[in-house]
């Protein structure tokens, strides 16, 4: 994981409420809009709520940060930081085989939603530009790559005129990963169904796969 990555890990499971720890503000403010994020959603709280929680003045806020868009855009970033990580890992090269590796970057979509909520809304439902943010839209294009990268390697043994846009499909199971991160997989009590999160999406995408003709009809 990348240092940013493994510090936001680390501190995610909670900040303690006497505040900032080794003089570094800017992260304690990330942490405490990360907390506030998962209780009230990615406009559901104010500067002064975060400086609060952080342990700190709201003065000192905008030492670090001009506002709150932009205390929810590092957030963010550090969240993409994490999520790229985390889908490196899972795709592991295409190990152990092309198949399994592009299931398993669906799979780390839905663990990195449950294990990351804050982030995650930060992420996806803030409303932030990517554009507005180099940084960010970087963080973004490195996990999106991921994806396409896994979707482009499922796709070596169809002939190049004839196989689907790796990116057009990585990104259409992308969108099916987070349909069922929405409606399954965040404890949202109007979508109570039957079957895991998890099983939902795998059989998603061995559906959607056959479809286009890229896994046989046998394959699981």
């Amino acid at each position: 994981m990348t240092s940013t990555a493994k510090f936001a890990a680390g501190q995610i499971s909670g900040m303690s409420k006497r505040g900032y720890h080794h003089g570094n503000l800017r992260q304690a403010l990330v942490d405490a809009a990360l907390i506030l994020i998962e209780q009230k959603g990615p406009t559901g709280f104010t500067l002064a709520e975060a400086a609060k929680t952080a342990g700190v003045t709201p003065a000192a806020v905008y030492r670090h940060f001009g506002g709150r868009e932009e205390l929810i855009a590092e957030g963010a970033q550090q969240g993409y930081d994490i999520f790229a990580d985390l889908m490196e890992y899972a795709y592991r090269d295409g190990k152990p085989s092309a198949l399994a590796a592009f299931e398993a970057t669906g799979r780390a979509y839905l663990a990195f939603a449950r294990k990351y909520p804050g982030h995650y809304q930060a992420m996806f439902e803030s409303g932030l530009s990517l554009n507005a943010y180099p940084d960010l839209n970087l963080a973004a294009t490195r996990a999106q790559g991921v994806l396409t990268r896994a979707a482009d390697s499922l796709s070596q043994h169809i002939p190049a005129d004839k196989r689907p846009p790796s990116a057009m499909f990585s990104a259409h199971i992308w969108a099916l990963s987070h349909g069922v991160v929405e409606l399954f997989a965040r404890g949202n009590p109007g979508a109570k169904g039957q079957f895991p999160p998890e099983e939902l999406l795998e059989s998603g995408i061995g559906i959607y796969l056959r479809g286009l003709g890229l896994i046989p009809p046998d394959d699981h």
